[in-house]
């Protein structure tokens, strides 16, 4: 195929095939990650906490140490916790 204003249509055709078929793979991922929420909860787990630890567990420690410290000293400043706020 042509150049068209510098563009190979061929190369453009090629990634765009490329994203349609990873677009393809990611909603069939979706779905089955849907399914195993569902087959959790049928056993009785919460999904809306295991997605929080779906969650921490990208995070590296540091990171997750600040934002539990975060979460703790916004709870505390609310008075929605309990004991001495988090050191900072």
């Amino acid at each position: 195929m042509p150049d068209v204003a510098g563009i190979t249509a061929d190369q453009l055709r090629s990634y765009i095939e490329r994203i349609e078929r990873l677009e393809e793979e990611k909603a069939g991922l979706t779905a089955d990650i849907r399914e195993v929420y569902a087959e959790a909860k049928g056993n009785g787990f919460d999904t809306k906490t295991m997605r929080q630890i779906v969650r921490l567990r990208k995070l590296d420690k540091d990171e997750r140490d600040e934002q539990t410290t975060l979460l703790e000293l916004y709870m505390h400043a609310l008075g929605m916790a309990e004991g001495p706020p988090p050191e900072e």
